[in-house]
């Protein structure tokens, strides 16, 4: 009996963490435990309801967080995905999430972020430029052909 109420109580908490914002289901699984949801079954349990009653949607949380990070964060395609996969989130989820971010718009903030990082940069050849310019949009997550062709693009204006 006292567990069934744990239950309820945890299930209340959760349900109020997730009208607050989007969550996957590795994000509320380490709530739960975190909250003291110490069996499986319960945790099980608790993340089955939530699924079933829309407040966690692991595709809509992919969405979310790609336009978040994309937009805010400046990540690249490579960058989004992996931080995903280490939440856990269904392969399915992260391609349909990644499929918010527009082709154009993708290309466009590789050029901006390419072209504000030139101007702060200091090199002493073009070479170590350009290779300067690689690694930071690299590190920010963009595709290497997409940055090659950038930075080639950067190069010839």
């Amino acid at each position: 009996m006292a567990e069934n109420k744990q239950r309820d109580e945890l299930l209340q908490r959760a349900m109020r963490a997730c009208s607050e914002r989007e969550y996957c289901i590795g994000d509320i699984t380490a709530l739960l435990v975190r909250w003291g949801a110490d069996s499986e079954e319960m945790r099980g349990w608790i993340i089955e309801r939530l699924i079933k009653e829309k407040f966690i949607d692991e595709h809509r949380y992919s969405r979310a967080f790609v336009l978040d990070h994309f937009r805010h964060s400046q990540w690249g395609r490579v960058k989004i995905s992996m931080a995903l996969k280490q939440k856990k989130v269904d392969s399915a989820a992260i391609s349909s999430g990644l499929e918010a971010i527009g082709e154009e718009e993708y290309l466009e903030l590789l050029q901006k972020i390419l072209s504000e990082q030139r101007r702060k940069i200091k090199s002493k050849s073009r070479i170590e430029l350009k290779g300067k310019l690689l690694r930071h949009a690299l590190g920010k997550g963009f595709e290497s052909h997409l940055v090659y062709d950038a930075i080639n693009a950067l190069f010839r204006e």
